[in-house]
């Protein structure tokens, strides 16, 4: 393990580098709903050449974006536990995340997108209809198998 490792113990560096950025359990779930109502979507796509960030589901023409948080890396009001190993490290990674969540928000609003965050621990079908609802209402398509 290198000496300037974030991890307290190889195996917990080994966890944390398997963790994944895209194509999670929550996020493919949602994504097949999706597919399954009819919608099409971009996976992982920057929706503002400006925007140096990549979202997790993008509906181009109705300018709505998903982003699907984990509770732990985004600082679920309800879930997040701070880690009581590298506390301080820790702590500050999860407050730059949620500086960037808001940059993130405030960019996209300002371009005229609309962000919907769908946490982890949410029901899919739930998720689901909030987002149908608001594609089908920002493209003006009401034919959308319901």
């Amino acid at each position: 393990m290198p000496e300037q490792s974030w991890a307290s113990s190889p195996a917990t560096r080994r966890a944390m580098q398997g963790n994944r950025s895209r194509d999670t359990t929550p996020e493919l779930a949602l994504r097949r709903a999706l597919h399954a109502k009819g919608l099409r979507y971009r996976v992982c796509a920057q929706p503002l050449p400006n925007l140096r960030r990549k979202i997790d589901i993008v509906f181009r023409p109705a300018r709505v974006a998903v982003e699907v948080y984990g509770c732990f890396w985004h600082g679920c009001p309800q879930h997040h536990r701070q880690p009581t190993a590298n506390n301080k490290y820790w702590r500050e990674k999860i407050i730059r995340n949620m500086d960037r969540d808001k940059r993130t928000r405030q960019a996209l609003e300002d371009a005229g997108w609309l962000l919907i965050v769908v946490w982890e621990h949410e029901d899919v079908n739930l998720a689901l209809h909030r987002i149908v609802e608001s594609v089908r209402t920002r493209r003006g398509f009401t034919a959308l198998e319901g």
